[in-house]
């Protein structure tokens, strides 16, 4: 006997075979369109960096997650939660809290094969307590060239446009001073020139402080700022050559690492190096002896560069995670007071 049609049961076997086939193939669609291209990588994950203790405050600040990605760095994180020590890509230390045992080393919480970084932008001759950190620590962060993550002071870059104006020059040098002692060579330089070169001393050491806005304008009104550093060490070139001279829009007289340091960082007759000179009165004949257009000389960088300052440890420790894929896994600085004082 032949059916009309089929019974109500066959129909919903049916209808429920139809819908078993499109959930699979909505479920390969989605699987195809999750998958990651043959030939493409994925892309790399964030980068977490623990600093175990803010330079010089017990009061770090905010740091959330766009922090490195606002200094141009992307998948970085920072974070001082030490709860994080187990999983963190890198650990950095700060070095003055290591000298003052504000902080000390979780060494025996440290995970198998993580990298450490120790970190400072203080001279050897204000670093003290190294010879206990030997076979600690596989990166350093510094000021040297030759450092893991170098991070100086500040750079020139190129720039398009108009410098910016300076004001008119109404004195002859100027220095800014805290800490003012008789055996720095700096001081003695200083004794040595005040005779023969009119120099305003604030800071301080003179008890003429500046306040942090007012130092720039100050400055700008001098035809040269004593850049002198309070020791000389190998690319020890601090804010005192790139923030209080070069950004201030003065010419710098320098007294640090030798001339061709300085070179490396910045056009040959964009400042006067005191090395140049025998004696400290022919340094003062020839910085008062200069003239218009040889001063504007040292000026004329202005035209197609512009200073850029490193001043924020939050700018310095993102850095690391620029660095982190090039820098050697496995090296230990068995001789960290060796290398750093060398």
């Amino acid at each position: 006997m032949n059916q009309a049609g089929c019974g109500p049961s066959q129909r919903l076997r049916a209808l429920g075979a139809l819908a078993g086939a499109a959930l699979l193939s909505a479920l390969w669609l989605l699987w195809l369109l999750g998958s990651t291209p043959v030939g493409v990588p994925a892309p790399p994950p964030t980068l977490v960096i623990l600093v175990w203790h803010w330079p010089f405050t017990d009061r770090p600040p905010e740091l959330p997650s766009n922090t490195c990605i606002s200094y141009g760095v992307a998948r970085c994180h920072l974070s001082t939660d030490h709860s994080l020590l187990a999983s963190a890509d890198a650990v950095v230390f700060h070095h003055r809290e290591l000298q003052t045992q504000q902080a000390r080393l979780p060494l025996a919480s440290r995970p198998r094969g993580q990298p450490w970084v120790w970190a400072s932008m203080e001279s050897p001759s204000h670093t003290h307590g190294l010879s206990r950190l030997g076979g600690i620590f596989n990166w350093v962060l510094s000021y040297r060239q030759d450092s893991d993550i170098f991070v100086p002071y500040g750079r020139l870059e190129p720039h398009e446009g108009p410098a910016p104006p300076l004001p008119a020059k109404k004195r002859v040098a100027a220095w800014v001073v805290s800490n003012f002692r008789e055996r720095q060579r700096r001081v003695q330089l200083y004794r040595q020139l005040a005779p023969h070169l009119q120099v305003d001393v604030f800071g301080r050491a003179n008890r003429k402080p500046l306040c942090a806005n007012c130092l720039l304008p100050t400055v700008a009104r001098y035809l040269f700022y004593l850049s002198f550093e309070n020791s000389q060490h190998r690319d020890y070139i601090t804010e005192k050559f790139w923030r209080n001279a070069l950004a201030a829009g003065t010419v710098p007289v320098v007294l640090g690492p030798p001339r061709a340091t300085y070179e490396a960082f910045a056009p040959a007759d964009a400042f006067v190096h005191v090395d140049d000179f025998g004696t400290a009165q022919e340094l003062a004949s020839f910085l008062v002896g200069m003239n218009e257009s040889r001063y504007r000389r040292y000026l004329a960088w202005r035209a197609r560069l512009r200073v850029r300052l490193f001043e924020d440890w939050r700018e310095r420790f993102c850095a690391i995670c620029t660095r982190y894929p090039y820098l050697p896994r496995g090296q230990v600085y068995e001789d960290l007071k060796g290398w750093f004082q060398d």
